[in-house]
């Protein structure tokens, strides 16, 4: 009977040393690679076959509170790098329109789109085509001890003189990004003492539409193909 015991104990899991130790935490493999929309992980080998690049999402969306930080919230959970990102009203009330650029290879800005077209606020979501007009307003604050010069690098990149004192000038500046990027450059001889971009906004040329489906209204008519 001692032998059928023995032979008892040392089946009875987490006894005596027939049973591996599993290994610690640190020890445990940890898979590489962001999660797609599914949760499945991306394969970073394959996901490292595309270049990233930068593109301009467009998402019209209904207003109500959060619908901003509930979009830029589903993006960030999923690493994707935001450049920017704007919104304001359409011409259509209780809808608004959020403009976002990101850095992003081709498998990341289509699961940026489904991640967003999944959201209950967001009515529409695409992206905007690469020859679209794009603009961007920044607000610098520069030193103002040669106001001659300020003034002629404003005048230099079609800007606007807001506020001008003894000590500093601020100057507004409207454009695409290389433009801004380049004035930029070129305040700085003065000393910039503060900036504020509001990053990039967008529309499509012509008759295509912004976002997909979208249509042009004014208040109180729909834009899009279900009367939302």
């Amino acid at each position: 009977m001692s032998g059928n015991a023995d032979d008892a104990t040392d089946a009875t899991p987490g006894r005596g040393g027939a049973d591996a130790v599993p290994p610690a935490p640190e020890e445990r493999p940890h898979p590489e690679g962001r999660r797609n929309l599914e949760g499945i992980r991306i394969d970073p080998v394959v996901e490292a076959e595309y270049e990233p690049r930068r593109a301009v999402i467009s998402a019209l969306v209904e207003d109500e509170p959060g619908v901003l930080a509930r979009v830029s919230g589903l993006v960030s959970r999923r690493q994707f790098n935001i450049e920017s990102l704007t919104v304001g009203p359409t011409t259509v009330d209780g809808h608004s329109r959020i403009t976002m650029v990101v850095e992003e290879t081709d498998p990341g800005i289509d699961q940026i789109e489904k991640q967003m077209a999944k959201l209950k606020p967001v009515i529409s979501v695409g992206e905007v085509s690469g020859n679209a007009v794009c603009t961007e307003l920044v607000l610098l604050k520069v030193r103002g001890e040669d106001p001659d010069k300020v003034h002629a690098v404003t005048e230099m990149y079609d800007g606007r003189t807001l506020d001008a004192g003894p000590r500093t000038i601020t100057v507004q500046l409207t454009g695409d990004e290389s433009t801004i990027d380049d004035a930029l450059d070129a305040f700085r001889q003065f000393g910039i003492i503060e900036i504020a971009r509001t990053g990039q906004t967008a529309l499509a040329r012509g008759d295509v539409p912004t976002a997909p489906g979208e249509k042009p209204g004014t208040a109180g008519e729909p834009t899009t193909p279900d009367d939302r």
